[in-house]
């Protein structure tokens, strides 16, 4: 085994990108709520970007290694300790066998991503390492981690090796050592800002001119009805011109739905296959980090974005992403 789990934190869960293809069968497509973390914590530990990780909610676990390993933790700061020593995050770190991890209740953002070199090793159900905690199935036995779980990680590539053989020298007897270069915190979801950009959604010309005003003019606040499946946000009240009648039609992480309350509700990770409620917008995929990371009580603000100025912020990260990659390995001296 690589690690046991002395307490498992309060939600803590194995997840990769998800289970694509099957909600036509109703089965969600799941996986880690802010892909970005998921993506930059696998490439520091030389990951494929969609291995599988563990996604801390809100406090951490505290973990026992077994073995020596390599490990990155990115995405929200749920202060993590090695033998009660700071550890940073957004780096590679080398961990000595005998050494504990402990994570503490989230400082900033709400989930961290904890990824070692090899991914985690857990069941593949329909092509996907990840929890779906709703219906029981995947990740560690379809259900949040609990106290005296037992993982193992899938052989490391050549590259993971060779780092954590750098990083093991530089250790020297220590518990643990990391590396001098990191990701800038300025590549992550910064959620002091809570600006998330929005496509209008199918329905948006339904809504009243006030309510569509309100909708992009004032804040609105996470409401603590919040989960993986949806976030609930609270502000004014958004109204239809008309009562609508809708068939329920297929839905996707970030759709922005409006029930009769007038509250809307941010589909997230776990969220069903179809709705029905009217769509007044759809997140950009860029900026469903933010979201993921906001907290009960934290607030954000809607801004309008055309799809093909939404489509070329993605292009754009995934630009940064694929240079981030070559630059670890280029810093590293992988040839």
């Amino acid at each position: 085994m690589s690690i046991e789990v002395v307490s498992p934190g309060l939600c803590t869960t194995v997840q990769d990108w998800g289970r694509y293809g099957y909600q036509r069968h109703g089965v969600n497509v799941g996986g880690a709520m802010d892909a970005l973390a998921v993506q930059m914590a696998n490439m520091l530990v030389g990951n494929h970007r969609d291995e599988a990780v563990l996604e801390l909610t809100m406090k951490g676990p505290t973990l026992l290694f077994q073995k020596d390993m390599l490990i990155a933790i990115c995405g929200g700061d749920l202060s993590p300790t090695i033998n009660k020593k700071t550890v940073k995050s957004n780096r590679a770190v080398w961990v000595r066998s005998g050494s504990i991890l402990q994570f503490s209740h989230a400082k900033k953002g709400c989930r961290a991503y904890l990824a070692v070199a090899g991914g985690w090793d857990v069941p593949i159900v329909m092509g996907s390492r990840s929890t779906n905690l709703r219906a029981g199935f995947g990740g560690l036995a379809g259900r949040m981690l609990q106290a005296g779980d037992r993982l193992e990680h899938n052989p490391q590539s050549s590259f993971s090796l060779y780092l954590a053989k750098q990083l093991e020298q530089k250790a020297g007897d220590e518990a643990f050592s990391d590396t001098d270069w990191f990701i800038p915190a300025s590549h992550f979801a910064q959620c002091q800002e809570s600006i998330v950009r929005v496509i209008r959604g199918d329905q948006f010309d339904d809504f009243t001119a006030e309510s569509r005003q309100r909708f992009f003019d004032q804040a609105f606040q996470v409401s603590p009805q919040s989960d993986r499946m949806g976030y609930r946000v609270t502000g004014s009240t958004l109204a239809l011109t008309s009562p609508l009648e809708l068939i329920s039609a297929a839905v996707t992480m970030g759709t922005i739905q409006v029930p009769p309350d007038g509250q809307p509700i941010i589909l997230m990770a776990d969220r069903q296959t179809i709705g029905g409620y009217p769509k007044i917008g759809y997140v950009a995929t860029v900026d469903l980090p933010i979201i993921a990371q906001l907290r009960p009580g934290e607030t954000m603000r809607f801004q309008e974005i055309s799809l093909q100025d939404a489509q070329r912020a993605l292009y754009e990260r995934e630009r940064t992403m694929n240079e981030i990659q070559l630059g670890i390995k280029l810093t590293v001296g992988w040839r």
